[in-house]
C-alpha cells in the first residue's frame, strides 16, 4: 500500500528535535534494522543456567544441560496435626447473658466551691449590666405588695436580687463583685436560707407590718439526703439520688456466696437480650418496669475451664458472660420464689460495687459504668 505523498517527510521532520538550550539539532536516534528470511525462523535465545537453592541442603552449582540436571530433593515432610474439633472446644465454655440494671441519677450533683463562686459572680455581673429595676412597673404604689417589697429591699441594703448577698451594683461596692476565700455568700445552704427568709410575707392584707411571731414560715425544700441515706439502707431505690445505682444479687449462702449481676445460661433458641430479660424476671420478680437499652453487649467476662488430671479433659467448664444494659423506671426487686438460688440484693454505686464484686469480675465491667 502506497502512503500519502509528503507523509514520510513530515514524520522525518517531526523526529528531528531541536535542543532549546544550545539551539542545535539533537542527534537522531540510530535505528538498527535486521532482515530476516521468512523461510528460516529465528531460534529462541538460550536461557542461562542458574543455581537453585533449597532450604534442606546447600546450593550446588551445575553446568550440565537442562535435560541432565539432577532433580532437586523433595522438601522435608510436614508434621500433620488433627484440627481441633470446634464442638469439643465449645463444650469447654458455657455462654451466659447478664443484665446490668441501673437507676439513673434523679438530682444534679452538688456544686463545688469554685462552681458556687462562679455562679454568684455571674449573677452579680448580670445585676450590674442589666437595666435598673423599676418598682412602679411591678408593684402598685402603697399596696401591700409594694410595702412588703420596700421592707425586704431595705434588708437587702438596696439590692433588688435576693440571692447575691450584700452587694450594690450601682453604689460604692460596684467594683467589689468577687467572692473572697472562706465567704459563705456563695454557699448553696446560705443561698437557700436567704431565699426562704425573703419569701416570708412581712405585711398583712391591710397593709400593716407583721410581727416575727405572726409571719407564716415558708416550707423548706426536701433535703438531698433521704432517710435511706441516713440509715444506710442499700436495698432502697430512694438513696444516693445524685448517683447511678446498679442492681447486684447474691447467689448462695455462707463462704461460697458470690455477688454478681442477674445472670443465666443462654439456651440455643434464645438471643442474648431475650435471656437477659427472662433471667431478670426469674430473679427479681415481675414488679419492675424495666427497659433493655440495646441488644449489643456492653462488656464481657471470661472464666477459664478447669481441666482434669490428664490436662485434656474438662473437669468444670468455663464461662463466657456477656453483659447488657438496662434501666428501671418503677417498681422494686423481689427475690421471693426466684429460680436462681438468690438470697439477697443491693442497689449500689460504682464505688460500692468495687468493694462487693470480685476483683476480676469488676475489672471486666468497670469501663461501662457511669462516672457518677
Amino acid at each position: 500500500m502506497m502512503s500519502a505523498p509528503g507523509r514520510g517527510s513530515a514524520l522525518l521532520r517531526s523526529s528531528h528535535r531541536v535542543c532549546t538550550q544550545c539551539a542545535r539539532p539533537a542527534p537522531r536516534p540510530r535505528i538498527t534494522t535486521t532482515t530476516t528470511t521468512a523461510s528460516t525462523p529465528r531460534a529462541p535465545a538460550a536461557l542461562p543456567l542458574t543455581t537453585r537453592r533449597y532450604y534442606a541442603a546447600e546450593a550446588t552449582a551445575t553446568t550440565t544441560q537442562p535435560s541432565q540436571t539432577t532433580p532437586p530433593p523433595p522438601p522435608p515432610a510436614l508434621t500433620q496435626t488433627t484440627p481441633t474439633d470446634p464442638l469439643a472446644a465449645a463444650a469447654r465454655y458455657r455462654i451466659k447473658s447478664s443484665l446490668i440494671l441501673t437507676r439513673p441519677p434523679l438530682l444534679t450533683r452538688d456544686q463545688t466551691p469554685f462552681e458556687s463562686a462562679y455562679y454568684l459572680y455571674q449573677k452579680r455581673l448580670n445585676e450590674r449590666l442589666t437595666a435598673p429595676f423599676r418598682r412602679p412597673f411591678f408593684f402598685k404604689r402603697d399596696t401591700a405588695a409594694d410595702l412588703d417589697f420596700r421592707i425586704k429591699l431595705g434588708e437587702r441594703h438596696g439590692v433588688p436580687a435576693k440571692d447575691i448577698g450584700r452587694y450594690n451594683p450601682r453604689g460604692r461596692m460596684a467594683w467589689n463583685d468577687e467572692v473572697l476565700v472562706g465567704s459563705t455568700t456563695s454557699d448553696p445552704a446560705y443561698v437557700v436560707d436567704r431565699l426562704l427568709a425573703d419569701a416570708e410575707v412581712r405585711v398583712s392584707e391591710d397593709g400593716e407590718p407583721l410581727a416575727a411571731e405572726e409571719r407564716v414560715p415558708v416550707e423548706r425544700p426536701v433535703p438531698r439526703r433521704t432517710e435511706a441515706d441516713e440509715k444506710g439502707d442499700v436495698r432502697r431505690l430512694d438513696r444516693a439520688l445524685d448517683r447511678t445505682l446498679y442492681l447486684v444479687v447474691r447467689r448462695g449462702e455462707g463462704e461460697g456466696a458470690r455477688w454478681e449481676f442477674p445472670t443465666g445460661v443462654v439456651p440455643t433458641e434464645e438471643a442474648l437480650h431475650e435471656t437477659a430479660a427472662r433471667v431478670l424476671t426469674e430473679s427479681a420478680g415481675v414488679n419492675m418496669n424495666t427497659w433493655i437499652v440495646g441488644r449489643v453487649p456492653v462488656a464481657h467476662h471470661v472464666v477459664k475451664p478447669v481441666l482434669g488430671d490428664d490436662g485434656a479433659s474438662v473437669a468444670e467448664p468455663g464461662e463466657k458472660v456477656f453483659f447488657l444494659k438496662g434501666r428501671i423506671m418503677a417498681g422494686q426487686a423481689d427475690l421471693a420464689g426466684n429460680k436462681h438460688s438468690l438470697t439477697d440484693f443491693k442497689w449500689l454505686t460504682r464505688e460500692e460495687l468495687q468493694d462487693v464484686l470480685p476483683a476480676d469480675y469488676y475489672h471486666s465491667v468497670r469501663n461501662m459504668m457511669e462516672l457518677r
